[in-house]
């Protein structure tokens, strides 16, 4: 697997990928994405082929690479991007949910799965061409525990980041928060 080098470099392209559409502290994505290859294989593995187990061991692998950075010492709240129910019932559990789990086992944060919900129902980003993404995801997401949110740093978790539209819609309502702070990790990232 191709990994970057994202969590240790400031002005990285994962932050510049999302600089000026949310207010952001530190971006980074573990691992580069290729139509064809082993990061391919173990996205679709996370998240259509039931492997829960390679969440969490991808998950420690993030935090691992987060840890190493020191760009990512003062997060406070690990907050996963949240599926709808229906999505979540039928595939069994959230990936991203898993990945902050195994962040949190090597960065000894707590994880904060229900202070943001996807109340609304949304196409597959994947099957979604560019600029029809945004609009999927619009208005899609709603804080429900904005106190547990309040004035923390948190890390928002997700498993793929193409466009940045998911992220961007997820954090968008995340940053009405009163003094909260948005660092953001992907498992991978598309180039």
């Amino acid at each position: 697997m191709s990994a970057t080098s994202f969590s240790a470099i400031d002005d990285n392209p994962v932050e510049r990928r999302l600089l000026g559409r949310i207010p952001l502290v530190n971006a980074t994505s573990t691992y580069y994405f290729q139509k064809a290859g082993a990061v391919r294989n173990v996205v679709h593995a996370m998240k259509f082929h039931g492997n829960a187990e390679l969440c969490l061991m991808m998950g420690r692998q993030m935090g691992l690479s987060l840890l190493s950075s020191g760009r990512f010492d003062d997060v406070e709240l690990l907050v996963p991007v949240p599926l709808h129910w229906l999505r979540r019932f039928r595939r069994g559990y959230n990936q991203s949910e898993l990945l902050c789990k195994g962040i949190a086992e090597v960065m000894h944060l707590p994880v904060c799965s229900g202070a943001v919900v996807r109340h609304r129902y949304t196409h597959q980003q994947s099957l979604q061409s560019g600029r029809h993404r945004e609009k999927n995801v619009e208005g899609a997401f709603k804080v429900r525990k904005a106190g547990k949110l309040a004035g923390k740093h948190i890390l928002l978790v997700d498993d793929v980041l193409t466009t940045g539209a998911t992220i961007a819609a997820c954090a968008d309502v995340i940053a009405a928060v009163p003094g909260v702070r948005i660092s953001v990790a992907t498992f991978c990232t598309a180039q």
